[in-house]
């Protein structure tokens, strides 16, 4: 079996990468440090950076992780500042923010960067859907973001993330894909 190391504090990252590396048969290593985001608007340049930091840190292949949340009738906003759109105005805010608003098409976008000291390998998904009108569902271990509470993915528009069962997220994942399992596909043909 295959191994690969994600350095990550988010254990909701880490659960759904074993579960989709798992199924291409590829051992997650999860290490837990918090790495330093840069400040941009860019989750490949966000991703690079901080691969090539877990890369210092741990001295062997890796991946990092990182995602931006894109709201159309906000002009994208937060994109790639999700975590300070949360500690400052949260979800709610984010919802107070779309009152009024017809417009309520949303977009999760993520990049997989991996390095093995040598080379960095980029790998993209993007998720759509609808914003939510209320803050709903229960928290989930493999819950990423509060996000989840206010998303609701096109693969079931009458569901937050945070409202489907785990049978539901499983089928959804089958179906709608991941950046982690674009990075599987390669990594399971890499020597």
């Amino acid at each position: 079996m295959k191994k690969i190391t994600f350095v990550t504090t988010n254990k909701g990252k880490i659960a759904t990468a074993k579960r989709y590396l798992g199924n291409a048969n590829i051992e997650v290593e999860p290490y837990n440090y918090e790495l330093i985001e840069p400040r941009t608007d860019d989750i490949q340049e966000i991703a690079k950076q901080k691969v090539l930091q877990a890369y210092d840190i741990v001295k062997q292949p890796c991946i990092a992780l990182d995602s931006g949340f894109y709201i159309e009738a906000l002009n994208g906003f937060p994109r790639a500042f999700v975590n300070f759109a949360l500690d400052t105005i949260g979800t709610q805010g984010i919802l107070d923010l779309m009152k009024g608003k017809e417009n309520r098409k949303c977009s999760f976008k993520e990049c997989v960067a991996y390095y093995d000291g040598k080379d960095i390998k980029y790998f993209f998904w993007e998720s759509k859907g609808m914003l939510a009108e209320e803050y709903k569902g229960e928290d989930s271990k493999n819950q990423w973001s509060p996000l989840w509470h206010i998303y609701k993915d096109s693969f079931n528009l009458n569901k937050t993330m945070s409202e489907l069962t785990d049978e539901e997220r499983e089928e959804r994942s089958k179906v709608s894909g991941s950046s982690l399992e674009e990075f599987a596909k390669w990594f399971k043909n890499v020597d």
